[in-house]
């Protein structure tokens, strides 16, 4: 019972919709109760109230979701804590913590503490404790979540039965998350054999025969990852008669070690190429159990990253640096030459690493580019007529 007292609340925000209904288990501890927030746009004004309208969407929306938590009294402010990965480097992303912080003072929250996850130790003093036991179901719950992301938006759009794919996708989330809370089932061949149970699956719901054009999305992770983040750009799109594609988060992983983590200390960096290469062992696997259902998906990111040379320079590493240019040429390679690039207003990475070459990357690959810039002071429909743009042409 005084284990019971003692836990925490952990608040995460809304920022990866495919992967923390599963994630959110790697945070499950004998310290914390992880809680990932859902609230929608009705928490801008909160947002906006506390943040400097010179800082981008991502952290106007978070905020107002974190303020808007501890205001409703469903969580004691003295007993919860705040959860903000960090990217560590150039990006204003890295600036979220301190920012959120005195936002949450001026907001009457002192005593609500704000944790960083980052992989450089900045903010150590606020750091959330990893364990290995955090890592593993991380580790599952990353796939996981690709798989099922990338599988749903391959079938909703053809589903004959109408929720049939969203009914799926549940039921493997209550399955894995089961799995996850309990450390059960957790092994990598196990993992492995799950790939193509669950693809299997989804190639058995009924479907068309009728192909729609596909779309391919790319951008800054909050604009990308998040219907929050970018009025629900896959939605429409399926709406509009088209299929949509993001790439896992796992390429942003591995693009990550590559772009940032490999060049830290020698014996760290040995460490983190170590870990690479079983993440893209991983992959590898993930993506054999797609093609052999008949699904769609970029090769592994190392062999991407081959494919794009003297299209993309992979020198930029700062936020999603060189990996927008590169998803964007490599989705053009193998077949798919409509491109929405979606990412916030004034994100420098994305304007320079995205919009900076996508006419570039267009002339060379024979496809077409739209970028979607998501502003608090813009409106859903900015973002949809930019989109039936690339639609219609």
């Amino acid at each position: 019972m005084s284990g019971a007292k003692t836990k925490q609340t952990l608040l995460i925000p809304a920022m990866l919709d495919a992967h923390f209904p599963l994630m959110k288990f790697a945070f499950l501890t004998d310290e914390f109760d992880p809680v990932v927030l859902s609230q929608g746009h009705e928490v801008l004004p909160v947002g906006l109230k506390y943040t400097n309208n010179d800082m981008c969407w991502p952290l106007a929306m978070i905020t107002g979701q974190m303020i808007d938590a501890l205001r409703c009294g469903r969580f004691d402010p003295s007993r919860t804590k705040l959860l903000i990965p960090s990217v560590g480097d150039a990006c204003r992303g890295s600036n979220y913590t301190e920012l959120l912080r005195k936002s949450v003072r001026n907001a009457g929250f002192p005593q609500t503490r704000v944790l960083t996850l980052n992989l450089k130790h900045i903010d150590s003093d606020n750091q959330l404790p990893v364990t290995p036991v955090m890592v593993w179901r991380a580790l599952f719950a990353l796939f996981y979540g690709d798989l099922l992301m990338m599988l749903v938006q391959q079938v909703r759009p053809y589903e004959l039965n109408p929720g049939d794919t969203e009914r799926l996708r549940d039921k493997w989330f209550d399955v894995l998350g089961g799995e996850l809370e309990a450390c059960r089932r957790l092994t990598l061949n196990n993992m492995i054999r799950r790939f193509r149970t669950i693809c299997a699956d989804f190639a058995g719901i009924p479907r068309s025969s009728a192909r729609k054009q596909r779309i391919a999305i790319v951008g800054e992770l909050y604009t990308k990852y998040c219907a929050d983040g970018n009025w629900n750009i896959v939605r429409f799109l399926e709406d509009n008669g088209c299929e949509s594609f993001t790439n896992g988060l796992s390429w942003y992983v591995l693009y990550y070690i590559d772009a940032q983590l490999i060049k830290l200390p020698e014996a760290a960096a040995i460490g983190y190429r170590t870990i690479g290469l079983l993440l893209e062992g991983i992959q590898k696997r993930m993506i054999a159990a797609m093609d052999k259902y008949g699904f769609f998906s970029l090769p592994p990111l190392h062999v991407l990253k081959n494919e794009v040379q003297g299209i993309v320079s992979t020198d930029g590493s700062v936020g999603d640096g060189w990996l927008i240019g590169t998803e964007t040429a490599g989705y053009m390679h193998h077949g798919c030459k409509k491109v929405l690039a979606v990412q916030p207003f004034g994100c420098m990475p994305s304007h320079v690493f995205g919009r900076g070459i996508y006419s570039a990357v267009a002339r060379k690959c024979g496809g077409q580019i739209v970028s979607i810039d998501i502003d608090s002071s813009g409106t859903p429909l900015n973002a949809y007529n930019r989109a039936k743009m690339l639609i219609d042409s």
